[in-house]
């Protein structure tokens, strides 16, 4: 019979290409647990002055945030061989609350939407500790991202084909999306489990990734204090922006004219996900790490300036919608794929630093959705009679601003950095 663990581990390719492929269905099949609930609008339906479906991001987006300071330890001191039971585990608990969620009448099913969402937000740094590392990491890590761009749409798609074709209510959706996901994803973290450690040559390009205990991470955030304030506060308006954006694709997509369309979801994100997928994947050639790691800064740099200029030329004419939605979502999330695990990866192997990546992203993760949760109440309380389109606009253009000042002053703070050490 056919041993799957030796056949793996006498063939890196083979590896790389189980590792990719694992991760990637993995990912992807996790995704309707985190947003099949957007592909619902929850219409008309508002409690204390708030419309439901902000209400549901609220108490999801807290309910991360809380996951994330939780993961910081979790996370980083997790030993490999609990990862991929603890995968499973994540997700069950997920599936329960969101059942809860349908039985309970809104709005005291808010609750059961902020516990599903606990476990959830340790499932990227866990997944992330599978394939940190390795000299195909960035390989690996571009592949994985390539599905929670796909992820997203696809979720949304989920929800909308059982909220059409099934006549699902929008309070069952998410937890009946749940229950056609787990059993793929639950084969696909069987494969993840199979991939072998990183070997002796990964080690010695990439750095050993370690568990991390608290006085290691403190020692970390002492060394390298305000490279990380400033890396933080840029990856907090990425991750607001890019939140928006998928929180409300369905309403901005109405609001552009085009009605109620589920597969267009999808349809949108590919194009996006292949052009990130071939970018982060091109940079396994980067042998170099501190070469990557500048390169990583330009990229994002870069993904700032795209979100800026598609906007204005989405207004002034020359971009149809659907190019503007698809031209600033690849500016946002190639910036958030570099930052979100490449830019720790190489920063570690550059520096020498021995750690682990799921901490450093954990860490960032837990002020990002804060910053989520503020846009979404200044747009309900501040901005109310503002469209979900015209503030999306207007958001593109303060975040792009922004956040290029931000990496800026982390690349020279980097740069001078790596003179002193």
């Amino acid at each position: 019979m056919l041993n799957l663990n030796s056949v793996v581990e006498k063939n890196r390719q083979l590896t790389n290409l189980l590792a990719a492929l694992s991760a990637f269905f993995t990912y992807l099949c996790f995704y309707p647990f985190r947003r099949a609930y957007t592909a619902a609008t929850f219409q008309d339906l508002y409690y204390w002055g708030v419309h439901f479906k902000i209400l549901i991001i609220t108490a999801q987006v807290l309910g991360f945030a809380i996951s994330k300071g939780i993961g910081i330890k979790l996370v980083s001191e997790m030993q490999p061989k609990d990862r991929a039971r603890n995968l499973l585990i994540i997700t069950a608990m997920s599936w329960l609350f969101m059942v809860f969620f349908a039985i309970v009448p809104a709005p005291y099913n808010l609750i059961f939407v902020l516990l599903a969402s606990l476990p959830l937000g340790l499932f990227y740094g866990i997944i992330l500790g599978f394939l940190e590392g390795r000299r195909a990491t960035d390989l690996l890590v571009a592949v994985l991202t390539a599905s929670f761009i796909i992820g997203s749409g696809f979720a949304k798609t989920v929800g909308n084909w059982l909220l059409n074709s099934w006549q699902i209510s929008e309070f069952w959706m998410p937890a009946v999306a749940d229950s056609i996901m787990f059993l793929p994803l639950a084969i696909s973290v069987w494969f993840l489990a199979k991939i072998p450690a990183p070997d002796a040559q990964d080690i010695a390009e990439r750095v050993a990734r370690p568990p991390m205990n608290s006085v290691e991470r403190q020692a970390f955030i002492a060394e390298f204090r305000l490279g990380l304030y400033l890396f933080i506060a840029s990856y907090v308006l990425l991750t607001a922006y890019r939140e928006y954006r998928d929180n409300f694709a369905p309403e901005i997509l109405k609001e552009l004219g085009f009605g109620n369309q589920g597969g267009i979801f999808t349809q949108t994100e590919v194009p996006i996900a292949l052009l990130v997928l071939l970018i982060m994947a091109s940079m396994r050639w980067v042998k170099n790490s501190k070469t990557a790691f500048n390169i990583i800064q330009m990229i994002m740099l870069g993904g700032g300036i795209i979100v800026f200029l598609s906007t204005f030329l989405f207004q002034t004419g020359v971009l149809s919608p659907i190019y503007w939605l698809v031209s600033a979502g690849f500016g946002v999330y190639i910036a958030y794929s570099m930052c979100n695990s490449l830019y720790f990866e190489r920063m570690l192997a550059y520096f020498q630093y021995k750690g682990t990546v799921g901490f450093l992203i954990t860490l960032a993760d837990f002020f990002a959705y804060f910053g989520s949760i503020a846009v979404l109440y200044y747009k309900n309380f501040y901005a109310k009679n503002t469209s979900n389109l015209d503030f999306f606009i207007s958001v593109s253009y303060g975040m792009a601003i922004l956040y290029l000042v931000l990496v800026v002053f982390s690349f020279l703070y980097f740069r001078r950095k790596s003179v002193s050490t």
